[in-house]
């Protein structure tokens, strides 16, 4: 048997049976008006739209594309639909390329419709043969008739799902009628940034078919699913679900020269071996063992599937430090990328071509990052193929749930607003979560799920700790990310914070690993590349390219430091603008690279090397346990002249000065550690500390002593009485600031004296500051 190669098994299209089934004329199809197209767009045809063989982890020869024109009607209620337009499958309706681009009401009903004939070579596999429809994504409830025969329903808008239509086959055309509604905003389904109206933080949503529609013949006995993984110790495990009677038949899995047979396996058969010689996968050697999993009934072959796998171990450990980190084959690798949303300003949720969707893949390589974090929406499965063989780590985010109102637990952080769940919206969830966990099984890119982001849908806290654990049982191969953001329950393998726009790290724990979800965020609307040319935003605007990229290239050079304190992850975002969000590395279009991946390189590639060793000779609040935290004096009663000087006594001032712990601040203000509260315009804060009677200051320690400073407003910070550092606005974590040279050359051994004058104008507050050095 001829081993065949992943690449072409992807690659290859054969004869008619991949080709579209519809030839179509295409005047009577044309992109619908967008603001933006991506270079992309304008070769897309009915002739040539996703032609790719979509499963390519469970692939066979022989199969039928069913993409391209389908008849469509949008009705209201229970009218009859008329077919009075043509849409591009598989793009969504809302989309440009569909040909429709219409919103879809909550009570609408989109009814597809499409003729088929069975090709004469499929009778090969004899008359007990079974015909397969199989669906990418449809969102988000569909039934399906073929010849008006009901095959099947099925709810959810990201998981595949496959039909047996054998039996409501004719011999000659046969016709499917898929009828598909989705309320959006108005249910409690899953729908991630799907939003009835495209604002901030949400988009356009998408209905009905968004991924490829596809017929396959199966013999009577098939293999259904065939997940193999392999560990960095070479152990190779399978699963192997097989329909159909399988006396007398023996099951082979054989790949790189090894092979294993069962007999008489059963529905479901775990071969394992043992290997040596193991290549490992990883970003740096993305290694992929082709395979192929037969079922043979004494020489012949009964059915075959073509799939793939990796050798890899991800895992939760202690570094030499003791300090938990994301190990990758047993060895720490700090993770680095973006929040990819996935949207495309002609397709939505499905990208134009192959090519289009490669490209954000490329630019994630290009820019030096090692992974991305799919951000509340699954893609196709060739999506994941491709992070496979880029060696792409993901993080998949679960879809998220939202309900009637619009609420979710990120518009209420106390859930106190938001509506009980219901047993359905609840069931909704669990059910399309625990899919899309079982059909991306197969994929070694994938390194964790995360469940939850930012609250959204969280109202029953317990339920979605329950979730959580869930999604371990369900997967124990890979880590869980509880919740990417703010609502953590204290379970999974890691902690996540959100910060915008500096990046920070979250204290450290005994159990879990302290990551960065996302931060970043950085904006620059270019003028004939923005959705909208009006209320566009980023968490921090620029006026230009060259500004913007200094920025980022700033907020990279933080992340080290934050590195040695425990940081082992962090998620910019994000990878390209999309609708009025311009906090891209690229535009919405992709046509403008407005962060230069190469004037940033050397910033990344620092992200990958040995961390720096850190000495707090001044600790701040989020390095110490509460009741550690050092005391300040301090006063909201401006002081006398001369308050942040080393000779200034605060006990012998007429106005008194408190003693207070570390942080000061209102509860409540992002990521600000508050040991004593503050909540008037302005406060003074003075505290001593001693270097040893060894330290002198040279010159290669210059660089090495930085201030980390959280502060919430405009603050002034000096050492020994001499401005160090000077602050205005606001960051939403602790930033690293380079001191003054005049306030270096002070530090003495012995005592010296760090000040600080923190001024409050809007929102909320917080000042905290801590000294280190790095070597």
């Amino acid at each position: 048997m001829t081993r065949t190669h992943l690449a072409a098994f992807i690659l290859t299209v054969s004869s008619t049976l991949a080709c579209n089934a519809l030839a179509a004329d295409p005047a009577i199809w044309k992109p619908a008006p967008t603001p933006l197209s991506t270079p992309w767009a304008e070769s897309v045809t009915p002739e040539n739209v996703w032609p790719q063989y979509p499963r390519p982890t469970l692939a066979r020869d022989a199969w039928l594309n069913l993409n391209g024109l389908w008849d469509l009607s949008i009705t209201s209620g229970n009218a009859a639909p008329t077919f009075d337009t043509k849409i591009l499958v598989p793009f969504p309706v809302e989309s440009s390329l569909s040909g429709v681009g219409k919103r879809v009401a909550p009570t609408d009903v989109i009814t597809y419709r499409r003729s088929f004939t069975t090709p004469a070579e499929w009778s090969s596999f004899g008359a007990d043969r079974r015909i397969m429809l199989h669906f990418g994504a449809v969102d988000w409830s569909c039934t399906v008739q073929v010849n008006g025969k009901d095959v099947g329903a099925h709810k959810g808008g990201y998981d595949p799902f496959s039909i047996d239509i054998t039996s409501a086959l004719t011999s000659g055309q046969n016709e499917i009628i898929v009828r598909v509604t989705d309320p959006t905003n108005a249910g409690g389904q899953p729908r991630g940034k799907q939003w009835d109206v495209s604002s901030g933080i949400w988009y356009t949503s998408i209905s009905g078919i968004w991924q490829t529609v596809w017929l396959e013949p199966l013999p009577a006995t098939s293999i259904t699913n065939a997940v193999i993984k392999g560990s960095a110790n070479g152990l190779i495990e399978s699963n192997i679900t097989i329909n159909g009677p399988t006396d007398g038949l023996t099951l082979e899995v054989s790949f790189d020269g090894a092979n294993i047979q069962l007999s008489n396996p059963g529905p479901k058969a775990s071969p394992r071996i043992q290997i040596g010689g193991v290549k490992t996968w990883s970003p740096s050697s993305p290694h992929l063992y082709n395979a192929e999993v037969v079922l043979k009934r004494g020489d012949t072959i009964v059915d075959m599937v073509k799939t793939y796998f990796a050798c890899r171990d991800i895992a939760v450990a202690k570094d030499e430090a003791g300090i938990n980190r994301l190990m990758l084959n047993g060895k720490p690798l700090f993770q680095f990328g973006p929040l990819d949303q996935g949207y495309w300003p002609d397709g939505l949720y499905t990208p134009p071509n192959e090519e289009a969707m490669v490209f954000d893949l490329k630019a994630i390589r290009k820019f030096g990052c090692n992974m991305l974090r799919k951000h509340v929406k699954v893609e196709s499965e060739l999506y994941y193929t491709w992070c496979d063989r880029m060696g792409i780590l993901v993080w998949q985010d679960i879809p998220s749930p939202f309900f009637a109102d619009g609420r979710g637990g990120a518009d209420d952080r106390e859930h106190k607003k938001s509506p009980p769940l219901t047993a359905e919206w609840k069931a909704n969830f669990e059910n399309e979560a625990k899919e899309i966990i079982t059909d991306l099984a197969r994929h070694p890119s994938i390194i964790m799920w995360v469940p939850w982001n930012e609250g959204w849908g969280q109202n029953d806290l317990n339920w979605s700790r329950e979730i959580a654990n869930k999604v371990k049982t369900w997967d124990p191969t890979r880590l869980v990310n509880n919740a990417s953001g703010w609502t953590d329950m204290n379970v999974g393998d890691t902690l996540d914070y959100h910060a915008y726009p500096d990046p920070t790290c979250p204290p450290l724990e005994s159990n879990r690993a302290s990551v960065l979800g996302e931060f970043g965020g950085l904006g620059l609307p270019l003028d004939g590349h923005t959705w909208v040319n009006k209320n566009n935003w980023g968490y921090k605007s620029y006026p230009d390219k060259t500004t913007l990229t200094a920025a980022y290239n700033d907020l990279l050079k933080q992340i080290p430091n934050l590195i040695a304190d425990g940081l082992s992850a962090a998620v910019y975002t994000q990878t390209t603008d999309v609708e009025i969000e311009v906090n891209g590395w690229l535009s919405y279009d992709r046509r403008q690279w407005k962060i230069d991946p190469e004037r940033v390189r050397k910033a990344t590639a620092a992200l990958y090397a040995p961390a720096p060793t850190k000495t707090w000779l001044v600790p701040h609040a989020n390095r110490l346990a509460e009741k550690d935290r050092p005391e300040w004096s301090f006063t909201t009663t401006a002081p006398a002249s001369g308050w942040e000087s080393s000779s200034f006594d605060p006990s012998a001032q007429a106005s008194p000065w408190l003693k207070g712990k570390s942080g000061f601040g209102t509860r409540g203000t992002p990521n600000a550690i508050i040991g004593t509260e503050w909540k008037t315009s302005d406060i003074w804060l003075r505290r001593t500390f001693d270097l040893p009677a060894s330290f002198t200051l040279n010159d290669s320690m210059k660089d090495s002593i930085k201030l980390s400073l959280y502060h919430d407003e405009d603050a002034e910070v000096y050492i020994n009485g001499i401005l160090a550092v000077k602050a205005e606005g606001y960051t939403t974590s602790y930033r690293t600031f380079d001191l003054t040279p005049e306030s270096l050359a002070s530090l003495k051994a012995g005592s010296n004296t760090i000040a600080i004058h923190c001024h409050q104008k809007f929102g909320g507050q917080g000042i905290d500051a801590g000294l280190f050095m790095t070597k």
